[in-house]
């Protein structure tokens, strides 16, 4: 696997390597159709940061966003529709946005598998903080209680190639989730670690740390699968 920072980037132009790196993917498993000796996609995770941004998922509601376009101009706040699962969401600096380009036939995983896998690595990696979080039924991500979501989730998929993928609040300014209704869910609002610290007396783990902690796990959790001998040896 290989680890791409790319540090604080635009969504526009961050998505603009995803799709030449999701694209690269495809193509190589489009053309192993024909070869006689197939090769393996790279497996690509991109780390970052976002200058603000709203993002709304494919099957997203515009009432979710409560600015207006002149508004979003004033305040200096991009907007896209995508076509990721989900909602609207909030992306921003002190936020750790994960991309994951990875073939899941690499990894025998389906899709549910990969989503259930990326909610599994923020608990163990929230779990390293002293902070206990959870599952929602029906709503994807990770959740420190019923109301309060820490990291939002949303991929898609192509030929068992992903793209999208999650984004952690790390010291967030939570300010801007006043803006929307996160994740289309009444009710509910974001939390953050910084947020989750303050009751304490010790302080919370810095970005960096938490980048570096973020791949250590999902190394651990994502390993490819033992190549198959050919058929008939």
């Amino acid at each position: 696997m290989n680890f791409l920072d790319l540090g604080v980037i635009s969504y526009k132009n961050a998505l603009d390597v995803q799709l030449k790196l999701f694209a690269d993917a495809i193509n190589i498993k489009l053309n192993n159709q024909n070869l006689a000796e197939k090769k393996l996609p790279q497996n690509n995770i991109l780390l970052c940061e976002h200058t603000p941004v709203f993002t709304l998922g494919k099957s997203g509601n515009m009432e979710n966003l409560w600015l207006s376009e002149t508004l979003l101009k004033e305040k200096n706040i991009d907007f896209f529709k995508t076509d990721r699962g989900g909602d609207i969401t909030f992306h921003g600096l002190g936020q750790l946005v994960v991309y994951p380009i990875l073939d899941l036939e690499q990894f025998d995983m389906s899709l549910r598998t990969y989503i259930e896998k990326l909610e599994e690595i923020i608990i163990q990696l929230l779990k390293k903080y002293d902070i206990q979080t959870q599952r929602q039924p029906n709503a994807s991500g990770v959740w420190v209680n019923e109301h309060e979501k820490i990291c939002a989730l949303g991929v898609r998929s192509s030929r068992h190639v992903t793209m999208h993928g999650l984004a952690l609040n790390v010291h967030t300014d939570l300010s801007y989730f006043d803006y929307i209704n996160p994740c289309g869910l009444t009710g509910k609002m974001a939390t953050s670690i910084a947020q989750q610290f303050k009751p304490q007396s010790k302080n919370p783990p810095t970005f960096e740390q938490v980048k570096i902690d973020f791949v250590e796990i999902f190394k651990a959790n994502f390993k490819e699968k033992a190549p198959q001998p050919p058929k008939g040896e």
